[in-house]
């Protein structure tokens, strides 16, 4: 379970702890956000020393004692010394800066920026130091280390896997992971540089896809190159000291985190790109790419081409208007999104006209799975409309070698039949089929 990120705010005036806490409270963490304000640099060592804070924001000016001297203070807390302490002032002059920093300051921000320039500051802030979430593949020959290790890591939030051997951690690595944490020099015949190089060469996994952070017992420069040499993103050496290396810890989690937004995002905009906004079907850009691969693909033989028209539309759009027009849309896409089989494609080609790619059905399950749609079309009545279809079907197989665009002008033209026919049927092209009374067919 995530545990709550404590953050201490300390500064003289109420409108600028007003103004951090309220940003905070903005964050998509701020239900793992506890946030605890004082005035005054004595109020602020009384909290220290009763309770552990994992970010502290300071204002320059304090009542009763200089900012940086609080933090030269807190620092001398053995506790403290790796803490994130920010300095948030209107006065960032290079003097105090250097003071600052020397004193342990980790950053400054210029109140001078406004709210615009805080806030993603502030939230880049706690997603750093927000406590640690995440699933470890750790790998580790010693069974008294590994414990010790793996009983840190999970007093921090993360769930660990422990390998016993390289081999293992092989077997064991999957995309569930968010960080692999090996030992360097293990004692089988595969080493820490040679999981490495599998890992990276091998399977393919990039440094922000899974990061991976190497422990060694040698400081030795040629050792520390090798690391990065075999696909190290970062290193601690032994004895690991708790603080570096969660710090560590967190920044590599960041990287994975950045990673799987910056994919959702990829997948959101190819989603985007390949979809119908207005019913929720893919667009024809999108079934375009995807049509000639599919029907070549043999394990979907015997494929069909489908060519749906809605009945006399222009006449809904006429007397009801554009947006009742798309509201029958929207429920035709609604109906077919459920409707075919997974694995099946399901296109809006242009205003009324989908277009779906089926597979794997002979031409008997074929015509029944369309004579069952027509059906539901003409039982659907959308906005209390009546509203029918003509459906234009035909099989890659009716030729040799048919690719989509003569299996679709196939479709398209039985399509229209259908609606020389009187509309409302299925006309499928090298076949025979009725609805209620006998259809001509092609």
């Amino acid at each position: 379970m995530e545990k709550d990120l404590k953050i201490l705010i300390v500064d003289g005036s109420r409108v600028s702890r007003s103004m951090i806490r309220s940003t905070l409270a903005a964050h998509h963490h701020a239900e793992h956000v506890q946030v605890a304000a004082v005035s005054s640099a004595g109020e602020a060592l009384h909290c220290l020393a009763n309770e552990k804070f994992d970010i502290i924001t300071c204002a320059l000016q304090l009542p009763d004692m200089y900012g940086i001297d609080l933090c030269r203070t807190i620092r001398a807390q053995p506790i403290y010394r790796f803490t994130p302490f920010i300095v948030v002032t209107a006065e960032p002059h290079e003097r105090h800066m250097k003071d600052g920093f020397r004193a342990g300051v980790t950053d400054y921000y210029d109140k001078t920026h406004g709210m615009s320039e805080f806030v993603p500051f502030m939230r880049g802030l706690v997603d750093r130091y927000t406590a640690l979430s995440g699933k470890v593949l750790y790998v580790e020959d010693s069974d008294l280390e590994a414990a010790l290790m793996a009983e840190m890591m999970e007093r921090h939030g993360l769930t660990v896997v422990r390998a016993s051997s390289a081999e293992q951690a092989l077997r064991l690595v999957d995309d569930s992971f968010d960080l692999v944490i090996t030992d360097f020099f293990l004692r089988d015949e595969m080493s820490g540089g040679d999981f490495l190089h599998t890992l990276r060469c091998g399977q393919r996994y990039s440094h922000e896809e899974l990061p991976v952070l190497v422990i060694t017992g040698s400081g030795n420069a040629d050792i520390q190159a090798e690391i990065f040499h075999a696909g190290g993103n970062d290193f601690v050496i032994k004895p690991v000291v708790e603080e570096v290396f969660i710090s560590r810890l967190r920044s590599l989690m960041l990287i994975k985190k950045q990673f799987n937004l910056l994919r959702r995002q990829s997948e959101e905009m190819r989603r985007m790109a390949s979809q119908d906004i207005l019913t929720g079907v893919y667009n024809k850009r999108y079934l375009i790419e995807r049509a000639t691969q599919f029907l070549a693909d043999p394990l979907n033989h015997p494929a069909w081409v489908v060519v749906l028209d809605l009945d006399h539309f222009k006449a809904i759009n006429d007397q009801y208007g554009h947006i009742t027009g798309d509201r029958v849309l929207q429920a035709v896409g609604a109906l077919l999104r459920g409707f075919f089989r997974d694995g099946d494609v399901i296109a809006r080609s242009g205003g009324e006209e989908f277009v779906m790619l089926l597979k794997g059905r002979s031409r008997e399950e074929c015509l029944e799975e369309m004579e069952e749609l027509r059906h539901r079309i003409e039982t659907l009545r959308p906005e209390a409309l009546d509203l029918t279809a003509s459906i234009g079907v035909a099989s890659n197989m009716l030729h040799a070698n048919a690719g989509y665009e003569e299996t679709f002008d196939e479709a398209d033209r039985a399509m229209y039949r259908a609606k020389d026919l009187g509309r409302n049927r299925v006309v499928m092209a090298g076949a025979t089929t009725r609805r209620t009374a006998p259809v001509e067919l092609r």
